[in-house]
């Protein structure tokens, strides 16, 4: 009879905790702004754009920009899910839905434009070179060449060079900017190639600033966009509003001085929304 009384009060309690999961359940990406979770893509690795942090938490302009338009969605902070979406897999996460929008140093160009749509440009990058604050040699692209330039594995930014403006650069390749930095820094190579804003990321960290500085070549246009579904027209003009409002209030260019100020970052004002810079 005991062993009766026990049964009946574990499954009362098995239906208790069943229903609460199927409560909790709901607590999905609905893009409403109504208090449940929103997930959003960013980069996590990129130093002043989107690096998670230590302590687990996330920094960077692209994740100020993206807490702001979720912030005017209706989402609280809270309620943000950052994920982690890399260069290759972007076009595929918003497809899928495992994001509802994605701020990740995503440049707007006809290629992701036939799988994805994009709000913005919130930023205006160009593709440069770092070199180390103490070389005045390299005062214009072409001298380059000859000059040990880096740039990581799979990257079209050092090719760009060496296809286009310093064809005798000798071109290395390392797994990632940490490894060029540190190279740059020991002068194993001379300059380090890719969008500026990344550079200035990486420049504006506590142990090297002051070792490097940006040449401002501008040796291409980056239009930074924050990716969503294609067709999503509602969304679309919901976040480009949002966009709209960041820059009028002065958030955005408090953004840029947070997170590149300290690599003295000559960034281009706020771009207009929809004005593509080819």
């Amino acid at each position: 009879m005991q062993l009766r009384k026990v049964t009946a009060a574990s499954a009362a309690v098995l239906a208790l905790a069943l229903t609460a999961t199927a409560c909790g359940s709901d607590k999905k990406d609905s893009g409403s702004g109504d208090g449940k979770k929103i997930t959003i893509g960013i980069k996590i690795d990129q130093p002043g754009i989107g690096l998670k942090t230590p302590d687990g938490k996330f920094a960077g302009f692209d994740v100020d920009v993206a807490t702001y338009v979720a912030k005017e969605l209706g989402y609280k902070a809270e309620d943000i899910v950052f994920k982690e979406t890399k260069s290759a897999d972007r076009e595929t996460a918003i497809e899928r839905g495992d994001v509802k929008f994605i701020a990740a140093s995503y440049s707007i160009n006809d290629e992701r434009l036939q799988k994805v749509d994009f709000a913005g440009p919130y930023l205006l990058a160009h593709q440069d070179i770092l070199v180390r604050a103490d070389d005045d040699s390299i005062k214009s692209p072409e001298d380059l060449n000859n000059k040990k330039l880096c740039s990581v594995t799979g990257s079209t930014s050092a090719k760009n060079v060496k296809d286009k403006l310093a064809p005798k650069a000798q071109l290395q390749t390392y797994g990632g900017y940490s490894e060029c930095l540190t190279g740059l820094e020991n002068k194993v190579i001379d300059a380090l190639t890719t969008d500026d804003s990344i550079l200035a990321g990486y420049a504006s960290q506590a142990n090297f600033q002051g070792k490097f500085k940006l040449a401002g070549f501008k040796m291409t246009n980056e239009n930074y966009g924050i990716g969503l579904k294609k067709g999503d027209a509602d969304l679309k003009k919901k976040v480009n509003d949002a966009l709209t409002k960041m820059v009028s209030d002065g958030s955005w260019e408090k953004a840029v001085k947070a997170n590149f100020g300290p690599a003295n970052y000559k960034n281009e004002p706020a771009p207009k929304i929809g004005n593509i810079v080819k």
